[in-house]
Order: C-alpha cells, then structure tokens, then sequence
C-alpha cells in the first residue's frame, strides 16, 4: 500500500455521482437516503410516511455522509455535512433531477414506486423535501496509491 495522503477534492464532481448519503437525526438514527445536490445544499425525499420526516420535525439537526471507497483503484473520498435540516414543499422538476440521476432518463423504466413522487398531488400524500445547507462541510480525499503485488 502506498502513502496516505489528506487532501481536497472537487467537491460538486463529486456529489453529482449517483451515490447514497446516510442521514443522521437525534436518537441517534442512521439511515440511507438518495440525495440531490442543487446550489449549495443537499436535497432529500420525504414525508409523514417517513420517520426521517418526524425526526427532523422535533429536532432538526442533522449531519449527512457521502463517501466512496474503491479499493481497486485506491480512491477514497468523503463529504460530511452538518446543520438544520429544514422541511420545504416538494416541487417536481427538482424531483425529476434527482431520480434521473439515480434511475436515468428514461421515466417509462423507472419502478412506480418512484414515478408517483412525480405525478401525485404532494399536498394530499404529505411530499416534501428535507433541505441541508450545511453549516458545516467537510472534503477530504484520503485515497491512496495501489502498489501491484510482485510476481
């Protein structure tokens, strides 16, 4: 293995891989989540459906990962943010972005699961967004060279 070495990375590249983020409330609770980075701040699908949902309603701190270790190519980078989550109205073209990027562009072979954020009444089924503009973010790159082994 060679050195390890902290550095930054460019931080939007990064965040607009489709990659899984976990959320951290009070409680302590973790939880996966699919995430859209738009404008300084993390985007988040939720709802009354949703324990993430009532966890940010009583307390709204929270601190989200995203991170990525490739352990063919020695990449590891991470994203931890922290600050006050806040519930806003769901709007369908932010939607949009973000399942396209997990699920790509063609809506006709996306699961309905996920089709119905889309095209239901987000007022009658309770959608709404989990907004983070971190207080706090921290970049580090601590990826590493990979040495082949000798033959």
């Amino acid at each position: 293995m060679g050195d390890v070495a902290s550095r930054d990375f460019d931080v939007d590249t990064f965040l607009q891989q489709p990659l899984t983020a976990r959320i951290a409330t009070s409680g302590p609770t973790v939880r996966p989540v699919w995430f859209l980075w738009e404008n300084g701040a993390f985007w988040v699908l939720t709802g009354p459906w949703a324990r993430l949902f009532g966890r940010v309603k009583d307390d709204p701190n929270v601190a989200l990962v995203v991170d990525e270790c490739d352990l063919a190519t020695g990449r590891v980078q991470q994203v931890i943010a922290r600050g006050r989550g806040e519930l806003v109205p769901f709007d369908v073209p932010r939607g949009r972005r973000k399942l396209a990027r997990y699920l790509g562009p063609d809506e006709a072979a996306w699961d309905t699961r996920f089709v119905r954020y889309l095209y239901d009444d987000p007022g009658e089924r309770g959608t709404m967004w989990l907004r983070l503009a971190p207080d706090s973010l921290t970049v580090k790159d601590l990826s590493y060279s990979v040495v082949s082994p000798r033959e």
